[in-house]
Formats: structure tokens, sequence, C-alpha cells
């Protein structure tokens, strides 16, 4: 999305934007669990943890429930023809932060392949990407999947120096012929994609699957589909 800000209020808007996301305030759907994008935690098994939800172990279900809402769930089907599941939460606040989240789940491709049969309605992207809605009982079943990935969209334009004081500096730097520069903690499972034309896009995983977010990186990066 493109958010413009009238020339007059960008400073006040900044300012504003930093409080929020220096200062924790404001009231998440769960006051109990961290709830800040730079509060990731990793347990003994090398699970992640952000925004209250631990990647791997928590699912769809506990996901609507942790943010109050229910996702629009849509299958997605590659012109190479791999298939995956992603559940979309368009403007939350999660402690005074506003963000879109996509969530992409633990399915596996024969799975999908049969949700792929049952859908409802098609329609093609772009990329040439295939946009599937679900059966109602699939879209029943897929609640119950675990969160393979989080995809954080804040709705702010955030600043390396601001990125830097809460994360760091990244282990790695991965530049697209786009402009797009991503910077890579594979300790944490996390990938920022800096992007000097639009939105920062963040994507939280699992440190021992962080290859999953790297390799595609590596041999042909492409923006983030949302």
């Amino acid at each position: 999305m493109d958010y413009k800000i009238p020339t007059g209020l960008a400073a006040v808007t900044l300012l504003i934007l930093a409080a929020a996301i220096l200062i924790p305030g404001g009231k998440g759907p769960d006051n109990g669990s961290p709830a800040l994008p730079w509060q990731i935690a990793i347990d003994a098994a090398g699970n992640a943890s952000v925004f209250g939800l631990t990647l791997g172990r928590d699912t769809l279900a506990h996901a609507e429930e942790r943010f109050q809402t229910k996702a629009e769930v849509s299958l997605f089907a590659s012109p190479a023809g791999t298939f995956s599941v992603e559940a979309y939460f368009q403007r939350l606040y999660i402690d005074g932060i506003r963000a879109d989240f996509v969530l992409t789940l633990d399915i596996d491709q024969a799975a999908a392949a049969r949700m792929y049969g049952h859908g409802l309605r098609l329609s093609k992207m772009g990329s040439g990407t295939k946009k599937v809605s679900l059966a109602p009982g699939d879209l029943s079943a897929v609640r119950h999947a675990a969160i393979s990935l989080i995809t954080y969209l804040p709705a702010a334009d955030l600043d390396e120096k601001l990125l830097r004081s809460r994360f760091g500096e990244p282990a790695r730097r991965i530049r697209e012929a786009s402009g797009i520069s991503h910077w890579l903690y594979p300790e944490k499972g996390l990938d920022i994609a800096l992007n000097p034309d639009g939105k920062e896009v963040f994507q939280y995983t699992s440190p021992a699957n962080f290859h999953r977010i790297e390799q595609p990186l590596q041999q042909e990066p492409a923006p983030p589909r949302r």
C-alpha cells in the first residue's frame, strides 16, 4: 500500500511514529504476551516466538484468537506448480503500531493440491500465480495448521537508524536488482526488506527454517507479493 502524508504534517507524523516505536505503548490484543516486532524469543527447541505466536507450534486458530479477528485465507498456486496457504490480517493495531500480517501455514503439498481441486473461486495474478478461495471444509481444517512464517507489514515507513537501534546490525545483507535491501538475522529467523520507494517488510520464521527465506534471495530475488 502507498500512504501519502501532507507536507505540513510530515514532521509531526514522524515524531509520533518514533515515539510509538521506541516507547512501548498502546493496547495490544493480549497484554500478557510480547507484541513488538523486535521482541523475538527462541525456545529450547529452536522455535521462534514473536507477536505472542510461536512458529511451528501455534495455529491459525491461535492467531485469530490472539488478534481477535478472522483472517482472509487463500491458497496460492505458483506457475511452477507449488502451493502455499496464507492467512491475511488487515489493519491490526499491536501495541499502538498499525500493521498488516500474512501468516503462511504449514500445509504439505499433497494436502494443498487436494484443496486446490476443491477450490470455490480462482483468480489469476499478474505474476502468473493463481489465487484460490478454499471450500468450507478445507477452510475449517487449515485453521488447525501450524504457522510456519509470519510476514509483518507496518503502515509506517521505518528508517535504517531506527531499525538498527532495535534489531542490531544484520549478519548479512542481500540487495535485489530492484533496489530492495534485505537485512538478514539468521539467529533470529528474521529478514527485514528495506524498500527505498515504499514500506518495509519483515519476515519471521524459526532459525532452522531460515534457508527457506534466504535461498530464493540468493537465486532470483523478487518483490513480496503483498
